[in-house]
């Protein structure tokens, strides 16, 4: 053992002890503070009858002011003995231009400081000061402090693996030594939860993490890039640099399906943050329709297309998918009000104010909601009569004005005047209900565009103070548009275009930048799930040229001919059975159609391999076997991943080669693809077949 090691061990035991002992005093304090509580509950009790109302109040704000300081002792607890598994994960030695003393900054989850002494023992990841960490290799460094800039030299860095209170190893360079533990950490089995990455986290991914300037930050980045996983560190650095104005419950999450919601549910926790709320868009938009209207899935969707080769509905979904169908949504509702509203004389106080001057004012609101209009029409006539006929409104004049003003704007219901469009384009027919008379999914965020534009929604979730949307491309421009009018906060957006597994109704980040006209966009080229060769595999099927794949090696992708779809399955049953003694946690079983999964899930299970079927209902991601469509597993990762079927009747449309694509990009460490028949042509050039 070298002398540093021995001293940062040392360090490690003293960081340690300094743990344990402020973990006793806070047990000490929350003893305290539960038996004052107490306390004060029975003295209130029994003393309330006596009580007048000012000391009844004064009592209850005491018992709530223990509670929640006891609650803030007990959330500090939390982070301790969390701490206490591992308090850091890096070291730099920072010294400032001008001074003569060296500070030795140690960086990890959270913040610790020894309160005897008064000195930080820890800072936290996102401090001012840990950025450093990640941005700087030894020599000049500089980072922006409250005062101002801090200009100095990193004169030493290190990186520590602690494990259950035990340094399990330490590295010291000169070179970017959180490339050697990325690999040590990518070349480990997969969790059941997404990670936090700060130990790992890169140059470009800190930059992102840190933004706190863009309105609007689109994130596009290749499969396996870990874009969701910085969206989510973001959001934590985000509630820690504005902890005064920003809680977890200003921020909102828009995910694909429940169980990627699950599966990324831990990393926010683990930051020592909240979870945030998370929906899907089909839940925001049952809201905003007031549960009103039942409307196919996004999923639903998906699985017609891929079962049916509904040419028609193709049409009406790559239609109404195009930036250009927005600006007709736009005109025809131009097209409805100038028809809508009718103009009359009315009078106030004996005075006529003529039908020209309201249409006038109807016609200079054009942009905003009919209610937002109607009041707006309103306070012009007020003015009209203020300025002109010197004469004041009363509250009964302008209530009676408003409702006359209400009347002259006559519309059919919002469904009819939607399907009035489809005359008003003569293409009517693009407007087709789906199965049990449900609007198509096509159909539901124009429809609500419209109801925005026309009537106005009033929806608790404008409140919210960050929003984030992952799987962006899976979204359309009038998606993007009703988002943009509900949603005034900022926003971080992320996704691959690559990855759409519906690409008649995708977007690209460069499409969403015209809807937020004042967004920041980067690019994130850098793979870390997979490995070399499963990255080179994957381009086969999907040529991305910006993407750069980690050199971490393993095995060969492998192509498994069969003679029949019986010795198919039951090679599948034998590479299942073959994961269970192999040392991975996860395998991901990854069919093109849920008809597919449905019926290989029965095999399976039959042949007594237990397997986890995913489906539209479900809410859970766990370790083991999972059997699933690519659509459902957009965002998950495996140890080990298999696709069945990959013939070219099976995979041969351009949906298809995205589909395959997302199902290859799942695998971490091991892929193999299974085929009875003739392989799909998809795969550009032949890889390794299984012996």
């Amino acid at each position: 053992m070298t002398t540093a090691e021995i001293e940062e061990r040392n360090h490690l035991a003293m960081v340690t002890d300094r743990l344990r002992q402020a973990l006793e005093a806070l047990e000490s304090r929350l003893t305290t503070y539960a038996r004052n509580v107490q306390e004060q509950k029975k003295y209130f009790w029994e003393s309330k009858t006596g009580m007048d109302s000012a000391e009844k109040a004064f009592t209850r704000q005491a018992i709530d002011q223990a509670a929640l300081t006891g609650e803030a002792v007990l959330n500090h607890r939390k982070r301790v003995r969390k701490l206490l598994l591992s308090p850091y994960f890096g070291r730099f030695d920072f010294a400032r231009n001008g001074g003569a003393r060296r500070e030795a900054v140690y960086v990890g989850v959270h913040h610790f400081t020894d309160e005897a002494e008064r000195k930080t023992l820890v800072y936290d990841w996102r401090a001012p000061i840990s950025t450093m960490f990640y941005d700087y290799e030894i020599g000049p460094a500089s980072y922006e402090a409250p005062s101002g800039e801090i200009d100095g030299e990193i004169l030493l860095k290190r990186q520590f693996r602690i494990r259950d209170g035990r340094m399990e190893f330490m590295l010291e360079t000169a070179l970017n030594i959180v490339d050697d533990v990325l690999q040590q950490e990518l070349s480990r089995a997969s969790e059941d939860r997404m990670k936090q990455i700060v130990a790992t986290i890169q140059r470009e991914q800190n930059a992102i993490i840190r933004n706190d300037e863009a309105q609007e930050l689109i994130i596009q980045g290749v499969a396996g890039s870990g874009k969701t996983s910085i969206a989510l560190h973001r959001i934590a650095y985000l509630l820690y640099r504005y902890k005064e104005s920003l809680t977890s419950k200003d921020i909102l999450i828009i995910s694909p399906n429940r169980v990627f919601a699950d599966y990324i549910s831990n990393v926010l926790p683990e930051l020592g943050e909240e979870s945030v709320t998370e929906i899907s868009m089909e839940t925001l938009a049952a809201e905003l329709l007031d549960h009103k209207i039942p409307f196919q899935t996004f999923y639903e969707q998906t699985a017609l297309l891929l079962e049916n080769h509904d040419e028609g509905m193709r049409r009406r979904i790559e239609v109404k998918s195009s930036p250009q169908f927005l600006d007709l949504l736009n005109e025809y509702v131009d097209h409805v009000e100038e028809r809508c509203f009718h103009a009359q004389d009315v009078s106030i106080g004996g005075h006529v104010v003529p039908a020209g001057s309201i249409d006038q004012a109807f016609r200079r609101e054009r942009g905003i909601a009919v209610k937002e209009r109607i009041g707006s029409v309103v306070a012009a006539v007020e003015h009209h009569v203020g300025i002109r006929l010197y004469y004041d409104m009363t509250a009964a004049e302008k209530s009676a004005l408003t409702k006359q003003v209400r009347k002259m704007y006559r519309r059919a219901s919002l469904r009819t005047t939607y399907k009035g469009m489809f005359a008003w384009m003569k293409e009517p027919t693009l407007l087709k209900s789906a199965n049990d008379c449900k609007l198509e999914y096509a159909d539901v965020f124009p429809l609500i565009y419209l109801k925005l534009r026309l009537e106005g929604i009033d929806s608790e979730r404008r409140k919210v103070k960050h929003l984030l949307i992952d799987e962006m491309q899976d979204y359309t421009p009038v998606q993007y548009a009703v988002i943009a009018k509900l949603f005034s906060c900022r926003k971080t957006i992320l996704g691959d275009a690559k990855q759409a597994v519906n690409p008649y109704s995708s977007s690209p980040g460069e499409q969403i930048q015209r809807v937020f006209r004042q967004s920041s966009y980067v690019k994130l080229s850098r793979s870390y799930r997979s490995t070399w060769e499963i990255s080179r595999f994957a381009q086969r099927i999907s040529p991305d040229p910006d993407l750069v794949a980690m050199e971490r090696h393993g095995e060969q992708p492998q192509i498994a001919p069969c003679k029949d779809a019986s010795e198919e399955t039951r090679f599948v049953i034998q590479l299942a059975r073959g994961f269970q003694g192999s040392g991975f946690n996860t395998l991901g079983i990854i069919c093109k159609t849920q008809s597919q999964t449905g019926q290989l899930s029965q095999e399976i299970r039959a042949a007594g391999v237990d397997a986890h079927l995913l489906t539209e209902e479900s809410s859970f991601f766990g370790r083991g076997i999972t059997i699933m469509t690519a659509h459902m597993a957009k965002g998950l990762e495996f140890d080990e991943v298999i696709v069945p079927n990959v013939t070219d009747e099976n995979y041969h449309t351009p949906m298809d080669r995205n589909l395959l694509y997302v199902a290859c990009t799942r695998a971490m460490h091991k892929l193999t693809l299974t085929f009875a028949g003739a392989l799909t042509p998809l795969i550009e050039a032949q890889a390794p077949q299984a012996n």
